[in-house]
Order: C-alpha cells, then sequence, then structure tokens
C-alpha cells in the first residue's frame, strides 16, 4: 500500500474504530465498474474513498455517550445523528484535504440513492453481497428477491453507514480485497436470503454464519423500532417551544450497563415489545 494511502487509512481508522467502527479503503473505478452509469460517482477512478461500517459494539461505544453527550437534535433520527457527527470527525481530522461524506441513506433529488452501500461493501471487501444471481437455478420464480450483505466476523449483525471519499487522492497501486464468501453453499445461500426476505423479523438471517458478536437484546430493540418511534423510546420529546433546541435526556444514565440500571429505570424496558418495523430493505442497514 502506498504509504500516503497508508497513513490516511491510518487516520480515518483512528477516528473512527475506538468507537464501534470499521474502516475499509476502496478505488472509485471497483464500484463504478460493477454498476450502470446513472449510479457512477463522478470522480476519477483511482480516487480514494473509504467504506465506513458499524459493528456492534457501536451502541455502546458511540450512540449511547452521543445521547449523553446532550447534541441531540429533534428532527432527525438518534442513530443518522451520532454516525453523521462520527462521520463529520473524520473531515475535521483532515483539516488539509478535500472530504466528502455520504451517508448510506442519502438520495439525490431524484430519488436515485446516493450511494449503493451493499455493492460498496463488497467492492472494499468488508461483506459479500449475496444476491439471486449468486444461487444457481434459483426457486424463486417472478418473486422479487433483495440481496443481503453478510460479514466474516460478524455475519449480519452489523451495518454500513456510508463512504468517506477523498476527491484530491488517488490511489492506483491499491490492490482490490476479495471479501470472504462466507455462505459458499447453494442450500446455505438459498436459505440466507430466504430468511432476509421473509423472515427478517426473527434476526435469523444475522446467523447465516457464527458471528464473533451480536447486537444486545436492548440493542434489538432499539433496532427494531421505526426510526419516527426510537426518540419516544429513549423517553425523550421534542421540546414544543424551541424545536430546533437539543433535546435533554431523562435521568436515567444511558452509558451504564442496562443490568446495572435500577428496576424501571432503564431506557429501554425489556417487559415492552416494540413495534414491528417495515421490511428487510429498512432492516439491513441497522
Amino acid at each position: 500500500m502506498d504509504p500516503l494511502v497508508a497513513e490516511l487509512k491510518q487516520k480515518v481508522e483512528d477516528t473512527l474504530c475506538p468507537f464501534g467502527f470499521e474502516v475499509y479503503p476502496f478505488q472509485v473505478a471497483w464500484y463504478n465498474e460493477l454498476l450502470p452509469s446513472a449510479f457512477h460517482l463522478p470522480l476519477p477512478g483511482p480516487t480514494l474513498a473509504f467504506l465506513v461500517l458499524s459493528t456492534p459494539a457501536m451502541f455502546d461505544q458511540a450512540l449511547k455517550p452521543f445521547l449523553q453527550s446532550r447534541h441531540l437534535q429533534p428532527l432527525s433520527d438518534p442513530v443518522d445523528q451520532c454516525v453523521a457527527y462520527h462521520l463529520r470527525r473524520v473531515s475535521e481530522s483532515l483539516p488539509e484535504l478535500q472530504v466528502e461524506v455520504i451517508a448510506d441513506y442519502e438520495l439525490h433529488p431524484n430519488r436515485r440513492p446516493k450511494i449503493l452501500a451493499q455493492t460498496a461493501a463488497h467492492v472494499a471487501g468488508a461483506a459479500y453481497y449475496y444476491q439471486r444471481q449468486d444461487v444457481e437455478a434459483d426457486p424463486w420464480g417472478s418473486q422479487h428477491i433483495a440481496g443481503v450483505c453478510i460479514h466474516p466476523r460478524f455475519g449480519g449483525w452489523f451495518a454500513i453507514r456510508g463512504v468517506v471519499l477523498l476527491p484530491g487522492i488517488q490511489a492506483p497501486d491499491l490492490l482490490p480485497r476479495k471479501p470472504p464468501d462466507c455462505v459458499p453453499a447453494r442450500a446455505d445461500r438459498i436459505t440466507l436470503l430466504e430468511n432476509f426476505n421473509f423472515h427478517w423479523r426473527d434476526w435469523t438471517y444475522r446467523d447465516a454464519v457464527k458471528p464473533q458478536e451480536r447486537y444486545s437484546e436492548e440493542q434489538k430493540a432499539y433496532f427494531s423500532t421505526p426510526p419516527a418511534q426510537r426518540l419516544a423510546l429513549l423517553g425523550l420529546t421534542p421540546p414544543s417551544e424551541k424545536p430546533n433546541t437539543p433535546l435533554e435526556l431523562p435521568l436515567t444514565k444511558l452509558t451504564e450497563k442496562p443490568h446495572k440500571l435500577p428496576k424501571g429505570r432503564s431506557w429501554l424496558s425489556p417487559s415492552v415489545s416494540p413495534p414491528g418495523s417495515p421490511g428487510p430493505w429498512y432492516h439491513q442497514p441497522l
């Protein structure tokens, strides 16, 4: 790896990895080559980019401290705000460079995604993107089958958060890193895609490989709740008289582990079933 690229990778990792994120470098060309021109990133092929994903540790190492920081705003999802905060820190860590950050959920005015996150994860070598085309003589007929990424160490217990682009940095010597094929057998790929598309509520598709770490029950309850209802789940309500001011947390200490909180004071009550989430296309980025 080129010394400059290695130095930049180290800076991005130092900024993000202590907070439960992982970072994978790739060239824009690797991404563009797999997609129609309408989805291309408008940058030279050798441009350096970094794929950013969150591991199960992000919930405790990044989200809870962010909620305690009192920077939370009332009009967008807490996780999105937390991730955006940490991605902004990448820009701040590279003040001498032009840095462009694209979050996984961002759209162009025509509603086209700015980044196809699972494709980016695959070309960066972070996670294998299993699609219908990866199953020989598939059994689904005319049914629509969405694809899903599987991480070699976390299975499906992770989330793709976005891409950091460095338009002024070329990395022509960067070598592609093929993602590990964690689910090589046809039958297992069928099971994975069917679990993801038809049984995503039970979380089983995430165990397509034995993970080193899973989401905690607290984390599962949070991510099962639709974004619009997460502030209420946290016990937070937007201040009616000052809608643009930061929200303040109730007295519960979110940085403590759930089993250490006083009974009845946990910010996520295990006795309450969270509302169901709307489908696998929503569920995968969690």
